[in-house]
């Protein structure tokens, strides 16, 4: 089917503008997009939608919106391929007028527009047209129609046959039926470099002498699963009067809790204009790119590393969520609506769950001086999305409690990226980049690097990032005893000073703080993120993934908000030679003390597989936290009314200080 199948409007009509400047893209405003596109004279019919997403209108445009002024006006960002010329070009379209605002055609030598499904869909086809190909299957008793080819992103390595051309490398897997998982049977050692355009093959890498794993991966077979666990109650979850929290189209509010909600096919879930109590603490929050770079030096793998975000724009295989199954208990769904490669709308229904979980005692405490027992439960609103990625799942789930803190928590499951393990070395010792898992079956060793975009803005846009220590101190006049230990306050002056590691021996932090507001004690007031310390990138720096993941190499950068400033690894990450995005954002060393700061976070795992991960992996996990620290005059949670259950009211006669004034 090709774009203009379809009829098209002549007349530009626009579409009716939402409520809010940051409302997501509608399907009105979408198909009013592709009207605009239809109507350029360069749109062939082999023209596909990489991208299309709202441009959002700058902060202080929507700051000042929110202060009386006028509504920005509506834009989408809008991405083409031409697949039969490989034309790539990036547009900016006025939504209110359709008029085209910009254009930008790239030509290739700085990252290519990311990969369409248009394009994995070929790469079988282009393949198993090559007698080459077919041969190389052939000596390893294979036939095309036994195997399945995956379309994998190629990176750069500074191949001249490559330059400007849209590349996919691909692995083929055996499949014995329909209902087979092809993972568990790797054609190692054979590899197609393809020009999707050209539909060509341009080198296939053939290392001979692996054995294709014969084991099963089929964790969907009862036979594999064994007879059901017994013994196992269910658990109910209910809340009888409905959930705390109210919705009102992208708006939530709960507890204290103010935010906006938005869906981007390239960053998925996206956190908006967070505030507690009437005081802003974070613009905007998002996973802005995130990396999965393998460990296995092999001729056939030493190029596997994959941009999940910024090459395959995750937010597109958005899953339809299910009650009962992916969400628990009084749920709140919102569909993501995105466009798809012919510019149409299309809906993902329930993409992304809402709901309240208990999260044990809040506070508690029995004094032993006034017999007071007093304790509160906790609570927390968690805002979730799954994508699946290939062979892997990752659910992003953002979590607000009512204390004021925040935190993001990835979850990965799915299925191991595997390899035919090449069996011991002559001398006895295993090999040394890959777990075997099942027999013959390898898994290479991988990591899972997310950079989270946090847009902050504690008490207003003045703010600063402070780095804290811990630190011992040697026994001296002062600390005659050798107990005292302090902190070490150093305020991150500018950009490119920005990048820090994460370094759990002195628990370090990072604060980022109010250059204008403080507590009545004259404390700054702050926001704490508490990162959990794991490798950053372990690739050698002069590597080719190292350039193009410099966010990669530290757990933290911090740059001036800067609107064109969206992407960790930089707008065009299929292909990029490498030093795009961070390096280019702190290259111009802006200050950043009493300024409207971005974080940009890395977080995430460094994954030795184990053979529980196989056949399919149990939920792993990767966090970080965002704590209010004298952002409040005290406990924020005093208020929090005490739990009404049969089970837990005081003892009758006992004093049960602090509860009265919740009663009605």
């Amino acid at each position: 089917m090709s774009i203009t199948d379809i009829e098209t409007v002549a007349a530009y009509a626009a579409p009716p503008a939402p409520q809010h400047p940051l409302s997501s893209l509608t399907s009105a405003e979408i198909s009013a997009v592709r009207s605009v596109v239809l109507g350029l004279p360069q749109t062939t019919d082999a023209v596909r939608f990489a991208y299309v997403g709202l441009e959002e209108p700058v902060k202080a445009a929507v700051l000042a919106w929110e202060q009386g002024g006028a509504l920005p006006e509506r834009r989408a960002r809008v991405q083409l391929l031409d697949m039969a010329t490989t034309r790539s070009s990036d547009l900016v379209i006025s939504i209110d007028s359709g008029a085209v605002l910009s254009e930008t055609v790239l030509d290739g030598s700085n990252g290519q527009l990311p990969i369409l499904d248009a394009e994995f869909e070929e790469v079988g086809i282009i393949a198993n047209e090559d007698p080459r190909w077919v041969a190389a299957l052939a000596a390893r008793g294979l036939a095309p129609a036994d195997v399945v080819l995956v379309p994998l992103s190629a990176g750069h390595y500074g191949r001249p046959d490559e330059e400007g051309r849209r590349i996919l490398r691909t692995f083929a897997f055996q499949q014995l039926n329909s209902s087979d998982h092809p993972w568990a049977h790797p054609v190692d050692g054979l590899t197609a470099y393809i020009d999707v355009a050209a539909r060509a093959i341009i080198e296939i890498v053939d290392t001979p002498g692996f054995e294709v794993p014969a084991t099963s991966g089929n964790f969907d077979d009862p036979e594999l699963q064994g007879p059901p666990l017994e013994g196992l109650k269910p658990i109910v979850i209910t809340q009888p009067e409905g959930a705390s929290f109210r919705v009102d189209g992208e708006h939530v509010t709960w507890g204290e809790w103010d935010l906006r909600i938005g869906f981007d096919t390239r960053e998925g879930l996206i956190l908006r204009q967070l505030s507690f109590a009437g005081r802003p603490v974070m613009y905007r929050g998002s996973i802005s790119e995130m990396v999965v770079p393998y460990a296995d030096p092999s001729p056939n793998r030493f190029w596997q590393n994959y941009f999940d975000t910024g090459e395959y724009l995750f937010g597109r295989y958005t899953n339809e969520l299910e009650l009962g199954c992916d969400c628990v208990g009084e749920i709140r769904y919102f569909d993501a609506i995105l466009a798809d490669e012919l510019g149409l709308p299309r809906t993902v229904r329930n993409g992304v769950c809402m709901h309240e979980e208990d999260f044990g005692s809040l506070w508690k405490h029995t004094d032993i001086f006034t017999g007071s027992s007093e304790v509160r439960r906790a609570r927390r609103l968690v805002i979730s999305f799954f994508t699946t990625v290939g062979n892997y799942d990752y659910g992003f789930y953002w979590y607000l409690y009512l204390d004021g803190t925040i935190e993001c928590e990835a979850k990965l499951t799915g299925i191991l990226f595997t390899s035919a393990f090449p069996g011991d070395a002559t001398d006895g010792t295993p090999y040394p980049y890959a777990s075997q898992v099942a027999p013959g079956l390898g898994a290479p060793y991988h990591q899972h690097l997310f950079s989270a975009r946090l847009d902050m803005t504690v008490d207003g846009t003045a703010n600063v990032v402070n780095e804290i220590d811990a630190v011992r101190l040697p026994v001296s006049a002062e600390n005659p005893y050798g107990n005292a230990f302090t902190k070490r306050v150093t305020p991150i002056t500018s950009e490119k000073v920005s990048g820090r590691v994460a370094d759990g021996a002195v628990n370090r932090v990072w604060q980022v703080a109010s250059t204008e507001k403080t507590t009545s004690l004259g404390q700054p007031t702050s926001y704490v993120l508490f990162p959990t310390e794991t490798p950053t990138l372990m690739a050698d720096a002069s590597a080719s993934v190292t350039a193009r993941a410099a966010f990669a190499t530290k757990n933290l950068f911090v740059t001036k908000y800067d609107p064109a400033e969206r992407y960790a690894a930089g707008d065009f990450v299929n292909q990029h030679p490498g030093g795009g995005g961070i390096p280019e954002f702190i290259a111009g060393d802006e200050p950043l003390v009493g300024e409207d700061v971005v974080l940009w976070h890395t977080f995430g795992l460094t994954h030795f597989p184990r053979n529980e991960d196989w056949p399919v992996m149990p939920m792993d996990y990767a966090r970080f936290t965002l704590k209010p620290y004298n952002f409040f005059e005290r406990n924020p949670v005093l208020n929090v009314p005490a739990p009404e259950s049969a089970h837990c009211a005081p003892t009758p006669g006992q004093h049960h200080h602090g509860s009265h004034g919740h009663h009605h």
